[in-house]
């Protein structure tokens, strides 16, 4: 009886809450494990990777060979590679590289991709057909495929990475936009903001893209995972984060010669790599559940 009163009270609060503000979420969120679950193990990796330059024994890019493909063990954790470095350390501050990549080329991507989509979508005729031409040429191509490229083209590193990953990912949200548009175009409440004069960009800010940002969302919250992903497969082939910076792909690389003697080298790596986008898909899929009409019901 108590578990059912609990029940009964939390619909009817979450019922109370406005759909789609961000109460509402949290409720949803709150009260799905799963997403609970990769949210703390999001921020609490966050928080380990802010504080491992004060809390860590040993930095991340300190070479001991006296320890080299140490075991796991109290003094390391997660043992040592084949230059006798901290794993633990290299994969808390490898995170840094990670989550960065993953966050900030979705955001390029969603912002330009939300733009041209947006724009193709509200005007419509010879300016869609343009723009989305344009971005077909970019769709031809698996989105990792695009991104090796880009990265032979600018050069490794941080930001080249972070560039290519972006724009590799732009026809996607562009087409998402678009398709949401083309559904509420003709909305009433469109065709009385054209009534009344109201600007093209005020129409497109106020009335469209607030309307279309509810998939994009939970698009962006998979996209972070598949961009962490597809970063880490970059380093571990050469063309991202290079050694010695401890991105998660790179130190798979470094150390797949020795993953039969020395497992631990390779495991722990993978380990958090699986993590992180696994704790993406269940927070999107919590969005999901939350910002979708139909599973609202």
């Amino acid at each position: 009886m108590k578990k059912t009163a609990e029940k009964t009270a939390g619909n009817t609060a979450k019922k109370s809450l406005k759909p789609g503000s961000l109460p509402y979420i949290w409720q949803y969120i709150r009260h799905n494990i799963g997403a609970m679950c990769g949210l703390i193990f999001l921020a609490g990796m966050v928080i380990l990777t802010i504080l491992s330059p004060y809390i860590m024994k040993y930095d991340y890019i300190t070479i001991d060979f006296t320890a080299r493909f140490a075991l796991p063990s109290l003094e390391h954790p997660f043992g040592c590679d084949q230059y006798g470095r901290d794993i633990l350390s290299r994969i808390l501050y490898g995170a840094r590289y990670t989550l960065s990549i993953g966050i900030l080329c979705t955001a390029f991507a969603a912002i330009f991709g939300i733009i041209l989509g947006a724009i193709a979508g509200y005007f419509g005729g010879i300016v869609d057909s343009a723009i989305m031409r344009f971005l077909d040429i970019f769709q031809a191509f698996p989105q990792l495929l695009m991104a090796m490229t880009l990265v032979a083209i600018l050069g490794t590193g941080l930001d080249k990475c972070i560039l290519a990953l972006g724009i590799s990912g732009i026809p996607g949200y562009a087409r998402m936009t678009r398709a949401n548009i083309l559904n509420i175009r003709n909305s009433e409440y469109i065709e009385a903001s054209v009534s009344i004069k109201c600007s093209t960009f005020r129409i497109l800010r106020k009335h469209i893209i607030p309307n279309v940002l509810s998939p994009l969302i939970i698009s962006m919250a998979m996209g972070i995972a598949s961009s962490g992903l597809a970063a880490a497969s970059l380093s571990f082939i050469g063309l991202g984060i290079q050694s010695p910076l401890p991105e998660w792909g790179a130190m798979l690389a470094e150390a797949r010669d020795y993953m039969r003697q020395y497992p631990h080298m390779i495991l722990f790596p993978g380990i958090f790599i699986v993590l992180t986008v696994l704790s993406f898909n269940l927070i999107g899929d919590a969005l999901r559940d939350a910002l979708d009409p139909k599973l609202r019901e």
